[in-house]
């Protein structure tokens, strides 16, 4: 049985930390979220240390994920496999 339902914020958090590096509007269109969601999950996830801000020109800022957060993700990555497994139980 498979639920449909809204992205929990892990899930959000998945999604942003997948792309590796990327600007603000690659981020905001690959996780599907408003600009307002974007810059509360950019402050919260730099304030924890998965994420680097990286100036890559001037004015360009990137976001690269750092090792704690492809930690984050692989942990993330196994929780939502096993939960999705007993779904189908």
């Amino acid at each position: 049985m498979k639920l449909e339902r809204r992205r929990s914020n892990i899930e959000v958090i998945a999604d942003m930390l997948r792309l590796g590096e990327a600007g603000k509007t690659e981020i905001m269109y690959s996780a599907n979220m408003s600009y307002r969601q974007l810059q509360k999950y950019l402050a919260f996830m730099l304030q924890l240390g998965l994420i680097t801000k990286v100036t890559v020109g001037n004015p360009v800022v990137t976001y690269r994920v750092t090792r704690k957060g492809l930690r984050l993700l692989r942990n993330i990555e196994g929780i939502l496999e096993m939960l999705e497994l007993t779904e189908e139980e």
